[in-house]
C-alpha cells in the first residue's frame, strides 16, 4: 500500500509543476509590455505580491527553520527568480512616480525578508518555533499573493472590461491553489491549507469575472478598433479641403 507520505510527496511535485505553470503565466502579458515598450495600465502589485510570498516560503523551507522541505525551495527559489524578471520589466518600461513606487516596494520587501530571517534565526532556538513564526507569516503574505489581483477585479468591475485581467493567470492560480490545498490537507499542515484555500476562492472569483464581463470586453475593443478606423478617413478628408482651400487661394493670388 502507497503512504501518505509517498502520495503527497507526489502531488507536490505536480504542485511544483502547476505553481511553474501559474509563474509564468504572465509571460503573454510581458511580452505585450516589452513590444509596445510600455505597462500601459498593467499593475505591478501581483508581482510584487508573488515575490514576497516566494522569498517569506523559500525562508520557512530552509533546513534551519522547517527541516525537509526541498519541494518548498525548489518551486519559490526558482518562482523567485521569474518575478525578479518581470519587476526588472516594470522598472524599465515605467517613468517617474510609478517607477519609484515599484522600486521602493522591491526594497522594502527584501529589506523585511532579512530582518525576518536574522531575527527569527537569532531568538527562536527551536525548528517549531521558527516554523511557526514565518509560518504564521508565510500564511499573511501567501493570502496577500492570491488577494493581490483584487486590485485588478476592482477595476474590471469599474470599467467592465477584463482586458487587463489575463484570463490564463486566473485559471493558473486556480489549478495551483486546488493542487497546494490537496497536498496540504493529505498531511494536515495549516500554514499551506488557508492561502491555497482562500486563493481557490479569489481564483474563482477572478473566473466569475471573466465569464461576466468577456462580452462588454469584446464591445469596448471593437468600439475603440471603429474609432481607430475612422481617425484616419477623417484626416484624409480634413486634408482634402485643406489642399482644396489652398488651391482656391494660390489662384486668387495669381
Amino acid at each position: 500500500m502507497v503512504s501518505a507520505d509517498t502520495i503527497r510527496t507526489v502531488i507536490g511535485v505536480i504542485g511544483n509543476g502547476t505553481a511553474l505553470v501559474l509563474f509564468l503565466s504572465p509571460l503573454p502579458t510581458f511580452y505585450r509590455i516589452w513590444k509596445k515598450k510600455t505597462v500601459e495600465q498593467y499593475s505591478a502589485v501581483p508581482y510584487l505580491a508573488t515575490l514576497l510570498n516566494c522569498m517569506m516560503w523559500v525562508l520557512y523551507g530552509l533546513p534551519l527553520v522547517h527541516p525537509n522541505s526541498m519541494l518548498v525551495i525548489t518551486i519559490n527559489g526558482t518562482g523567485m527568480a521569474i518575478e525578479l524578471t518581470y519587476i526588472a520589466l516594470f522598472l524599465a518600461y515605467s517613468a517617474g512616480t510609478a517607477r519609484r513606487r515599484v522600486l521602493l516596494i522591491l526594497i522594502a520587501e527584501v529589506a523585511f525578508v532579512l530582518a525576518v530571517a536574522a531575527l527569527v534565526l537569532n531568538l527562536a532556538h527551536t525548528h517549531t518555533k521558527r516554523s511557526m513564526v514565518v509560518g504564521i507569516l508565510c500564511v499573511l503574505f501567501g493570502t496577500g499573493m492570491y488577494a493581490a489581483p483584487l486590485s485588478v477585479m476592482k477595476m474590471v468591475i469599474e470599467t467592465k472590461s477584463v482586458e487587463y485581467m489575463p484570463l490564463f493567470l486566473s485559471l493558473a492560480s486556480l489549478v495551483n491553489g486546488i493542487c497546494w490545498t490537496a497536498y496540504a490537507l493529505i498531511k494536515f499542515d495549516l500554514y499551506i491549507t488557508i492561502p491555497n484555500g482562500l486563493g481557490v476562492m479569489f481564483a474563482i472569483g477572478q473566473v466569475i469575472l471573466y465569464a461576466i464581463y468577456y462580452k462588454s470586453t469584446q464591445q469596448i475593443l471593437e468600439a475603440r478598433k471603429r474609432k481607430a478606423d475612422q481617425i484616419p478617413m477623417t484626416e484624409v478628408v480634413v486634408d482634402g479641403k485643406n489642399a482644396g482651400t489652398t488651391a482656391a487661394a494660390g489662384n486668387g493670388h495669381y
